[in-house]
C-alpha cells in the first residue's frame, strides 16, 4: 500500500557534482492531503543559478519552483501553512522577505526565519521550504 506520493525524485550524485553524496532524494513528498516541499534555492530545475549574489532574485526563482512543486503535488501557494526560510547574511532579510511576501499575500501562514552560516553551496543565498494542507 503506498502512502506517499514522491515528487520529482533525484540523486545527489547528479545534483551535487563537486560532492561525493549518492543519496536518494525528492523534491516533495504528498502524504494524504499534506504537501511537504524540500528546502528550495535560486536554482531553476535545470539547475541554472538564478540571481548570482542576488538574494531577491534567488527568492524569486525558490518560490516560482515552490509553486510549481505545488502544483504538481495539487496543491497550490494557498495552502501553505508553515514556512521556513535560512538566509546566509541577515542584510538579506529585506529582499527575501519581500519577496516571499509577494507570493503569500493574503494567505497567512506561519513563519521561521533563520540566519545561518551557510548553505549547500556557497553561491547560494537563501533557501525556503514549506508545508501545504490541501483542505478536504
Amino acid at each position: 500500500m503506498v502512502t506517499h506520493e514522491r515528487i520529482r525524485m533525484f540523486n545527489t550524485k547528479e545534483t551535487y557534482p563537486n560532492q561525493t553524496l549518492d543519496n536518494d532524494l525528492c523534491q516533495a513528498v504528498k502524504a494524504g492531503n499534506t504537501i511537504y516541499v524540500r528546502g528550495q534555492i535560486g536554482t531553476d530545475f535545470n539547475g541554472n543559478l538564478v540571481g548570482l549574489g542576488d538574494p531577491g532574485e534567488q527568492a524569486k526563482q525558490a518560490m516560482k519552483n515552490v509553486k510549481q512543486l505545488l502544483e504538481e503535488a495539487g496543491s497550490e501557494l494557498s495552502h501553505v501553512v508553515k514556512t521556513t526560510t535560512y538566509i546566509t547574511d541577515p542584510r538579506y532579510r529585506e529582499p527575501v522577505y519581500q519577496e516571499v511576501g509577494k507570493w503569500f499575500k493574503g494567505v497567512y501562514p506561519i513563519s521561521t526565519g533563520l540566519v545561518i552560516s551557510g548553505l549547500a553551496q556557497p553561491e547560494w543565498l537563501m533557501e525556503i521550504d514549506v508545508i501545504a494542507v490541501i483542505p478536504e
